[in-house]
């Protein structure tokens, strides 16, 4: 994948991700500040609109639509299709296409589950990754604000990623960066020291978290059923394959 700098990027990390009790969700992130409801999302996906929390005025949250793949505020229209869809929390502080977000604009990512697909080609499985009882969460975010050459305004997000913890390590190197509620606050005060990320980038620890096979269903972006989260036999499902 190549950036909106010309740069060459690994495949991304956080590809799809699921919000399947949006209301839980929203009282997590939003707490007192909730008074809005959502329709599940199954298999949000690169290029989507998705509800995201970003700090308001005197301490507020607030819960606003945007698209997820970050188009930097600076870049050329000829550019602008050039999304970010993931960016490393070890060197966001430093990278230029990231760097003014980290600084003022950040967000949570509203999330229950996240996908990763493990092996090659035609046998890769998916897997939802959650925290055990689909305990609702939020990813750390950054956000940017792009206008188009008519003044069409569009607002787009990224997802940070972290080293993979024990349990996500067989299926991927890599794992979105989830917040607890310490770590929302701090991520979204913008306590987090520039260049120092590390402290909100603590793992999730693996024995609170499961990895469930499911249906290759979700493989299919415009697909956003219950059956994407439908757990799988790997037996079963490797021998039709």
């Amino acid at each position: 994948m190549q950036d909106c700098l010309g740069q060459w990027y690994a495949p991304p990390v956080c590809g799809r991700y699921a919000i399947a009790k949006p209301n839980d969700v929203l009282d997590e992130l939003l707490g007192e500040d909730n008074s809005q409801s959502l329709a599940p999302r199954f298999n949000v996906a690169p290029n989507q609109m998705a509800p995201v929390v970003v700090a308001g005025e005197w301490g507020t949250r607030r819960l606003v639509s945007m698209r997820w793949g970050l188009v930097p505020h600076w870049v050329g229209e000829e550019r602008s299709n050039h999304v970010l869809i993931n960016a490393r929390i070890e060197t966001v502080a430093q990278k230029s296409v990231f760097r003014d977000s980290f600084r003022r604009r950040r967000c949570l990512v509203a999330a229950d589950g996240f996908y990763e697909w493990q092996g090659s080609s035609r046998d890769r499985q998916p897997f939802l990754v959650r925290l055990n009882g689909g305990v609702p969460f939020g990813f750390a975010g950054l956000w940017d604000r792009w206008t188009d050459s008519m003044g069409q305004v569009l607002e787009t997000f990224t997802i940070l990623t972290t080293a993979a913890n024990t349990l996500v390590e067989p299926i991927h190197q890599r794992m979105p960066v989830i917040l607890d509620r310490e770590g929302r606050l701090e991520w979204l005060s913008a306590k987090t020291e520039v260049g120092r990320p590390s402290s909100i980038s603590r793992q999730v620890a693996a024995s609170s978290m499961e990895a469930v096979p499911v249906s290759r269903h979700v493989n299919d972006p415009s697909h956003d059923s219950p059956q994407c989260l439908s757990p799988v036999d790997l037996l079963k499902e490797r021998a039709l394959f």
